[in-house]
């Protein structure tokens, strides 16, 4: 008989308190509670080459302070991961759920963390910023490295805003926003979760290019409208399947805007979901782009909400 293999998450922390927020957001999420959670921690000890002044006499006492001041940030980050271990299992997670991992910076902290995340794991949560994060940043280096190289993963990005049971699921039709229903449904598994899906159809008929020489501008949403609509249909069948409830599911399009970041962020906002799921790229599927230019300005622009990107 195959065993059923754990759904594991990562949460890579850096010892700041902002990462202690991304474990309290992890701990109020009933969806991670039937998962693994792993705590991981890219340690910056000295580099290995720094001892070589052990071999010189004259460097005996520095050497000496230098190793008592790693022992001591050692000592520090396992306080540090204790305490974060403890807001998950204050929440109800069992200590059996919860791992706490540490390893020696190799490659540099974001590419540890991807290293990591290949081994098994069926999402990547972390911070939009980390221990030195400057006020009005969106993104702190290490997040916006792990948005243009975690290309295999959900990644979840926490914002300030409480994430709450509203999910709003920005729907094109791609691929990636079809494996973003997927991944709305295994996450939420049967959960009192409400999900929106949205589709936004901008009023220069762009979206479609193709199409333009067909319709009037005037016409063109309407066409946009009714091509789409057999395609929300069916990605709400596929949140029924998969466990959520129908009153729990909302369809709508939102027509002739300027810009369909802008209209995602603002039904955000104005609608309370304190969670925004995207594909990592729509239909264009630009080759030299890592990500859509939708999904990256609405990461900008909602800044205080959760993001989902999903491939």
């Amino acid at each position: 008989m195959k065993m059923k293999t754990q759904k594991k998450i990562l949460a890579p922390v850096d010892g700041s308190d902002r990462a202690l927020n991304t474990v309290r957001h992890i701990a109020r999420m009933d969806s991670f509670r039937n998962r693994q959670i792993v705590l991981f921690h890219v340690f910056n000890s000295v580099p290995e080459a720094y001892w070589d002044l052990e071999k010189d006499p004259r460097s005996t006492s520095t050497v000496k302070q230098v190793r008592a001041w790693e022992a001591g940030q050692r000592k520090n980050i396992d306080v540090y991961m204790q305490r974060a271990q403890q807001f998950l299992l204050k929440a109800g997670f069992s200590e059996s759920a919860i791992q706490i991992k540490i390893q020696k910076r190799k490659k540099g902290i974001a590419r540890d963390i991807i290293r990591e995340a290949k081994n098994g794991y069926e999402a990547v949560v972390a911070r939009r910023r980390g221990a030195t994060g400057l006020r009005g940043i969106v993104l702190g280096s290490v997040a916006t490295k792990l948005i243009e190289k975690l290309n295999f993963l959900p990644l979840i990005l926490v914002g300030k805003a409480p994430a709450g049971n509203k999910i709003l699921l920005a729907f094109d039709g791609s691929s990636d926003a079809l494996s973003a229903v997927d991944f709305v449904g295994f996450l939420t598994d049967g959960l009192d979760y409400e999900v929106g899906l949205l589709h936004v159809i901008r009023g220069n008929g762009k979206d479609l290019a193709e199409y333009q020489h067909i319709f009037p501008s005037k016409k063109y949403t309407q066409f946009a409208h009714k091509l789409m609509t057999p395609s929300l249909v069916k990605a709400e069948r596929k949140l029924l399947d998969l466990g959520l409830k129908p009153k729990n599911i909302s369809i709508k399009l939102i027509r002739g805007v300027h810009s369909r970041a802008k209209a995602i962020a603002d039904e955000a906002k104005k609608e309370n979901y304190g969670i925004i799921v995207m594909g990592r790229r729509g239909l264009s599927r630009v080759q030299n782009f890592v990500i859509g230019r939708v999904t990256n300005k609405v990461i900008h622009m909602a800044r205080d909400r959760t993001i989902w990107i999903v491939r």
